[in-house]
């Protein structure tokens, strides 16, 4: 048996042939995302117009002064955001300004049980416990479900990787 995959436009739903070029738009940022950043499939026609349609922004987070809560992000057009500098120019500010370093990783983090339904299945270098594997084999529906609304891979028992991996039973 043999499978076909077969690609669709997700703008425009049009069936993409093997010989027509496609391109993935990642999603990082929009109201409606709830689960983090998503791909699109397109044509690079159907994208053509993101260039034209380009903006100069600025995002900008707004910290409460003692840290308290989340931080508010906003994205406004860079001239707006420029016009908000009055006794310098923001050109000048942006090099002269303290640099944010991102938080330094905690040391002795708190490691990733894949032995649970919380962390089963997701990828990680380590071995796979028979816990984690026999977790995948069980509830193999329920994983991918999380998997996928976390924007992970999937678990394919016909994959010889994953099937390997996870003691999926395999079909010569």
């Amino acid at each position: 048996m043999g499978k076909k995959t077969i690609h669709v436009s997700d703008f425009s739903g049009t069936v993409l042939r093997p010989d027509d070029e496609m391109v993935k738009v990642v999603v990082l940022e929009h109201p409606d995302l709830v689960a983090g950043p998503v791909q699109l499939d397109a044509t690079p026609a159907e994208v053509e117009s993101i260039d034209d349609a380009t903006l100069d922004v600025a995002i900008v987070e707004i910290h409460d002064r003692h840290g308290h809560g989340e931080p508010r992000r906003v994205v406004l057009t860079a001239s707006e955001f420029d016009a908000m500098a009055t006794d310098t120019p923001m050109a000048q500010l942006l090099k002269t300004a303290e640099r944010v370093r991102p938080p330094k990783a905690r040391k002795g983090a708190e490691k990733l049980d894949y032995g649970t339904i919380e962390h089963a299945g997701k990828p990680h270098r380590g071995r796979v416990t028979e816990d984690e594997a026999q977790l995948v084999r069980e509830r193999l529906d329920e994983v991918n479900k999380r998997l996928a609304d976390a924007g992970i891979r999937q678990i394919d028992p016909a994959d010889p990787e994953h099937a390997a991996r996870y003691g999926f039973p395999t079909t010569s």
